[in-house]
């Protein structure tokens, strides 16, 4: 007989909670991403008087931190506000997703959809199937936030779970996950670039094929979807349900109950759902010729430049909206263009203070940007790291955690792969090994850590969400929720990485673990 510590009082329930109370005693998320701000430009004053050793590795120049207040520089942060804020990644994406939600939500269609759904989930494996599902959403990249996780958090409280369990496996799978993948995604061709153009430093004619982490990408998937199940079912609902009650008004509150369908919304729902099949053959009728217009010149589908990849967002409005209004007038719940306008504007209240983050969050990436800032803490560490001389298995491992400490600061895989590809990549291929399984470490940390760290984008509007269920969370209970994810991901999948290089099996296409060269040691 199990004599395990109750998960009200072990020790990591202990911990978590701690992480909780003090990271909600900090400030509103906006507010600490003022405080990053000012933070930042005096740190700009302060370190533009001081001279570093670091080079550039895309300039071949050393760093000078950019003193922000220098009149050209604060006027060019002035001029630039504006489009700093209409940059910021997450903010069209999810106001552009969220209007079609809206009115698939006002109709009623989501709930019928949702309806569906639970009648053909076991709740024996609703975590895994969440799960499953997120880690295919990773083909819709940062447009999935918008509508994985109400989602998520619906169908569990709709089967007598925690909400917020729903929301926080979801977004485990999606973000912390994002490593492991069934399909190639858009970042795949965005890393590889950057990962042939650090190997060429070495080798003038080493080529990385596009998808040369995709059987480990591909392989992962079961041990992610484990991790995620055991740490959502054996640790954060125990201690949600423990620590973190639902609010008693939400029970009376209709949009999450879910109402037996009558006859005319049985039959709305069989002609919506019959649009969105429609929709889907449209779209790969038109993707799947060889010559189609939605490929990019290559004939890839997945590679940023690919017309359907840059139309995802709309595309995605559409597949929400369309069969939303045919459901809405089927059902009798839209019955003029004023209650489609309604249900938009209502849905685009909930996004008032996200909006407002949006337009701080713009201005600190900018300035920790120009200011060069974070291309001095990037190379300072990775510098660090080489100097260090370990063997190839830790520096490997090294590589690991050095990744996931810059996450918690620098949440963007391409800025920070931009800059370490070309110090790591080098590197390694020195020490004998493979461009192709540096890049596998980097992406191992720098998916996990995401989930973690306040600093995330899209981290504003997941504790939205939690608020719709629980007024009372705040940053410190999405990070407390978060954590055991990271650790779990951060172990399977470097377990996983390391089990494919011993047993040599392939990270990919055209990929090996070796770097042959008789210029360097093995």
């Amino acid at each position: 007989m199990s004599t395990a510590t109750p998960p009200q009082t072990g020790l990591l329930t202990r911990f978590l909670n701690g992480v909780e109370r003090l990271g909600n005693r900090l400030p509103h998320i906006t507010m600490l991403f003022i405080y990053a701000l000012i933070i930042a430009m005096v740190c700009s004053f302060l370190l533009s008087y001081v001279e570093f050793d670091y080079i550039h590795p895309n300039t071949g120049e050393k760093i000078q931190i950019q003193n922000i207040f220098l009149p050209e520089n604060l006027i060019a942060f002035i001029i630039n506000s504006v489009k700093n804020f209409m940059n910021f990644p997450p903010l069209g994406i999810t106001i552009v997703v969220t209007l079609g939600i809206g009115i698939a939500e006002g109709s009623g269609f989501i709930h019928a959809c949702l309806r569906k759904l639970l009648s053909i989930t076991p709740k024996k494996i609703l975590t895994p199937a969440v799960v499953f599902v997120s880690i295919l959403c990773h083909v819709a990249s940062d447009s999935a936030y918008t509508v994985l996780m109400p989602v998520s958090a619906l169908m569990f409280y709709c089967c007598g779970r925690h909400p917020l369990a729903g929301i926080a496996c979801s977004f485990a799978g999606l973000a912390g996950g994002f490593t492991a993948s069934f399909t190639p995604s858009m970042i795949d061709p965005v890393m590889q670039g950057f990962t042939e153009h650090a190997a060429r430093i070495i080798d003038p004619d080493y080529s990385v094929n596009v998808l040369c982490n995709y059987f480990y990408a591909l392989g992962g998937t079961l041990f992610v979807i484990l991790a995620c199940w055991f740490v959502t079912d054996k640790i954060v609902e125990p201690r949600l349900n423990a620590f973190m009650p639902v609010d008693d008004e939400i029970a009376d509150d209709n949009d999450t109950k879910l109402t037996e369908p009558t006859a005319q919304e049985n039959r709305a729902f069989r002609i919506g759902a019959a649009t969105a099949v429609l929709l889907l053959v449209i779209l790969f009728a038109l993707c799947y010729p060889d010559n189609s217009i939605m490929r990019a010149e290559n004939g890839s589908l997945t590679a940023p430049a690919a017309p359907v990849m840059q139309c995802l967002v709309p595309f995605l409005f559409i597949f929400f909206a369309l069969p939303g209004l045919v459901y809405g007038f089927a059902a009798g719940t839209y019955k003029s263009a004023n209650d489609v306008i309604h249900a938009m504007e209502n849905i685009m209240r909930m996004l008032i203070s996200f909006m407002v983050f949006c337009f701080f969050a713009g201005q600190f990436l900018y300035v920790f940007g120009q200011s060069q800032i974070g291309s001095l803490l990037a190379i300072a560490g990775a510098e660090f790291l080489k100097d260090l001389g370990m063997p190839s298995g830790l520096t490997l491992f090294g590589i690991i955690v050095l990744t996931g400490m810059l996450n918690i600061l620098i949440t963007s895989a391409t800025s920070k792969w931009a800059i370490l590809s070309t110090i790591f990549v080098p590197m390694l291929m020195m020490l004998g090994l493979s461009p192709e399984l540096t890049q596998a470490a980097f992406r191992v940390s720098d998916s996990a850590v995401n989930v973690s760290t306040p600093l995330f984008p899209f981290y504003p509007l997941l504790i939205m969400y939690c608020q719709k269920f629980c007024r009372k969370a705040g940053v410190g209970t999405l990070c407390s929720m978060m954590i055991p994810y990271t650790g779990a991901l951060l172990i399977v999948l470097t377990v996983v990485l390391y089990a494919y290089w011993m047993l040599g099996i392939p990270l990919g296409f055209s990929s090996g673990f070796d770097y042959p060269s008789t210029m360097f040691p093995q």
